[in-house]
């Protein structure tokens, strides 16, 4: 399902009813609608908020951006000759292309290194970016402010560090490398309307 459609799914979720968005090799991801939230969101619409979960076997857990993250690093680095495929692919999720679609190329490959199959892993992808652009209401640096959680992907992949490093960053709250988001940034003095895919590979 394409960006746009599954935006407008999640922003009929009713409340309190698990929705099933993809199963995959026995791994469930579903979307959930609490009616009741944490006190700590006093101020949150909760029609804006929504849960994303993954079941595996008696499993049942919340996963977060970081499961994205490091399943594509492990994936990268046990075949670093698929990071230009894995690259355009997860950029063309946050373009607004299907999960499925997206990674269509890569269904045959073998990765040595993961932590769920790449589809669940693509549809968490797109979850993620829905979940910040619904639901994220500070101010961003960024403009669209997806683009901080792209920037995370993009910067795992390349892995320009090593893995404790980035895992550091991302849990201290720190933006990518501005090289992952300059160009696109229409915060930013580098905004370029017009760049080439993979940019940010400085090719």
């Amino acid at each position: 399902m394409k960006y746009a459609e599954m935006f407008k799914r999640v922003k009929k979720l009713p409340f309190d009813k698990e929705t099933t968005v993809d199963v995959t090799g026995g791994v469930e991801v579903y979307i959930l609608r609490p009616s009741v939230l944490s006190s700590r969101f006093k101020t949150y619409d909760k029609k804006k908020n929504f849960q994303i979960w993954l079941k595996d076997g008696e499993r049942k857990f919340r996963p977060n951006h970081l499961r994205v993250f490091l399943d594509l690093n492990l994936r990268i680095r046990s075949r670093p000759d698929l990071k230009e495929a894995l690259l355009l692919a997860f950029d063309d999720i946050f373009y607004g292309e299907s999960p499925e679609k997206a990674i269509s190329k890569l269904r045959k490959e073998k990765f040595p290194l993961y932590l769920n199959s790449l589809k669940t892993i693509a549809v968490l992808a797109q979850l993620f970016i829905i979940e910040q652009a619904y639901g994220y209401h500070r101010e961003s640096k960024f403009e669209p402010p997806t683009l901080f959680y792209q920037g995370w992907i993009r910067e795992f992949l390349d892995s320009p560090k090593e893995i404790d490093n980035l895992c550091m960053s991302v849990s201290n709250g720190q933006p990518p490398a501005s090289r992952y988001t300059n160009l696109e940034n229409k915060k930013c003095r580098h905004y370029e309307k017009n760049r080439d895919k993979l940019w940010y590979l400085g090719k």
